[in-house]
């Protein structure tokens, strides 16, 4: 980059954008498409990982957006390398994680021919991407990309797609580069948090729910204050446990899926939720029932970055127009009531927490139980570890019993999309090497893209993957015994050796069959330094932690 003009290709500008945007890191499946970006990124500064599909390079990239709360960069070829990567934009865009997703594109000239693997993006990704545009000339490259990254930071985050005509990447231009984008903050105002102070004054049972991205360590740490200051309990939104730490005495548990039952009766009873970041979706609303639809019984005080989704769902009391950042430092000025009557209720819910999240209490079908696996990483893991997951039933294992306490430590899609936790975890690694990263993954949600286990190996990125084998699509199995006890169809399925697998791409694979091996063979993986499989065929029966397939076919013939 230099600060006068001068002539360079498509390919050059574009990447001395994003060398002047400060991104680090590209994740890619190569293209043909995009070879003139492929030479730029040769001579640059921006470390390249290369992957196996396009839909684990953008997930890479996606949680690599979690991560830093900057655009993750993900580029892929025209046509099949496009929609292989819609997963990933799927998970940005209900994750509202800020992403952009470059895509090569067909020479101009060929364009509405259906020429070789063409596509129009802007109909294909419209309603998924925040902006969906096609870049027809090298000149305009510095605007829009500082475009793309300002939107997909703004307001609420999200993915940005930008197609590149393959001739347009060769051309040359001079132009000069757009300036460094700057992420745009919200800010309460002071009659807002004046009014927040009035509302808590005059409940009884107030209870905080924290959600959604652009929160920082700074952020909980100075929402954990108040917490503490007014005895206020707080639960996490789904998959969202990050935002307050369970070690925390004000901390009552996530609303997930499988919620403990104490935490939903004491959201019901309360008279004034204070959500933050979130909003309030079908998970977490456990179906759209924790709230009246449109005006809510409770106080509803409201906080999120995007005006468009204030009173979208709920009309809220109080609606605040701020990133959770900002809003967490604007908190400092709110000061509690001289009487908190509801601080005994904090700590009952507190307790009730470490009881629901207590992994030896749990006993399922088997030799090998996931309440004894989740209790040894409990002790084992450094408490800054960053778990990773898919969907699946075995993701309740992580959600309910691993005690999250980094505000960066969860790595799950809130969409609910399989084969998420191994490209999140490379990701995880390449971003934080110093960390420890594991993934818990099903059988079925593995596979998804277990090909990038070998994205790992190349890259001497040591994450370790649990991988929990009860031989069958889990969850889908759960819902059939449910309505069609039974009767399995289109569940089952016949597995290879994942510890095979593992040794075959060069990592380190055991099987671990019994609860007291598990220990040893977590050491072993771990010391080992190559990224590790432990393959862990558990009781098909143990279908949840607290049920199994033969009492779901009970309860539904009875």
């Amino acid at each position: 980059m230099t600060d006068a003009p001068r002539p360079r290709t498509g390919g050059q500008i574009l990447v001395d954008q994003l060398a002047r945007h400060g991104v680090g890191d590209i994740f890619c499946v190569p293209g043909e498409s995009y070879l003139a970006v492929l030479d730029a990124l040769h001579d640059a500064q921006i470390r390249l990982t290369v992957c196996r599909q396009e839909g684990g390079a953008a997930m890479m990239a996606e949680a690599h957006g979690k991560l830093t709360g900057k655009p993750g960069i993900c580029f892929v070829t025209r046509g099949p390398g496009a929609t292989n990567a819609s997963p990933g934009l799927h998970i940005a865009k209900q994750d509202s994680t800020p992403m952009i997703l470059f895509v090569g594109q067909i020479e101009r000239a060929a364009r509405e021919r259906e020429a070789f693997q063409e596509l129009d993006y802007r109909a294909v990704f419209g309603t998924i991407a925040k902006w969906v545009t096609e870049i027809d000339s090298a000149d305009r490259l510095p605007e829009l990309i500082a475009r793309a990254f300002h939107v997909a930071t703004a307001g609420r985050p999200g993915p940005v797609v930008i197609a590149l005509p393959e001739d347009m990447l060769v051309e040359t231009a001079t132009v000069p580069d757009a300036p460094a984008f700057r992420p745009v903050e919200t800010h309460p105002a002071l009659a807002q948090m004046v009014a927040l102070q009035n509302l808590l004054g005059q409940a009884e049972k107030p209870f905080a729910i924290l959600g959604g991205s652009r929160w920082s360590a700074e952020a909980v740490r100075r929402f954990s204050r108040f917490a503490d200051l007014f005895s206020l309990p707080v639960a996490c939104s789904f998959r969202r446990q990050g935002h307050f730490s369970a070690d925390h005495r004000c901390y009552a548990g996530d609303l997930g899926l499988g919620v403990n039952p104490k935490l939903l009766a004491r959201i019901k009873e309360a008279d004034l939720l204070l959500v933050v970041g979130g909003r309030l979706s079908e998970i977490p609303s456990q179906g759209y029932t924790l709230l009246d639809i449109p005006g809510p019984r409770q106080t509803l005080v409201h906080v999120h970055p995007d005006p468009e989704e204030l009173g979208r769902v709920y009309s809220p009391t109080l609606a605040i127009n701020a990133s959770p950042t900002a809003f967490a430092a604007a908190i400092e000025t709110v000061q509690p009531p001289r009487a908190l009557p509801w601080a005994a209720g904090t700590e009952a819910l507190h307790a009730e927490y470490l009881a629901w999240s207590d992994p030896t209490r749990i006993t399922t079908p088997g030799n090998l139980q996931m309440g004894g696996v989740m209790a040894h990483l409990r002790e084992a893991l450094p408490a800054d570890a960053i778990l990773c997951n898919g969907a699946g039933n075995f993701a309740t294992w992580v959600h309910r019993f691993w005690p999250f306490r980094a505000h960066d430590g969860q790595l799950a899609p809130t969409s609910g999309s399989m084969g998420y936790g191994v490209p999140a975890a490379i990701g995880a690694k390449r971003l934080l090497p110093d960390r420890t990263v594991v993934v818990v993954s099903g059988d079925g949600d593995f596979l998804m893209n277990g090909q990038e286990f070998a994205t790992a190996v190349q890259y001497g990125l040591p994450v370790i993957v649990i991988l929990v084998d009860n031989g069958m699509y889990g969850t889908i199995r759960m819902h059939q015994e449910r309505e069609y006890p039974g009767r399995v169809s289109g569940t089952a399925l016949k597995n290879p050796d994942f510890a095979a697998y593992a040794t075959a791409f060069g990592g380190y694979g055991e099987r671990v069959e019994r609860t007291e091996d598990f220990p040893a063979a977590l050491a072993r993986a771990l010391g080992s330094g190559l990224p590790a499989i432990l393959h862990c065929p558990i009781d098909p029966e143990a279908i949840t932690p607290t049920t199994t397939i033969q009492a779901l076919r009970d309860r539904k013939r009875a």
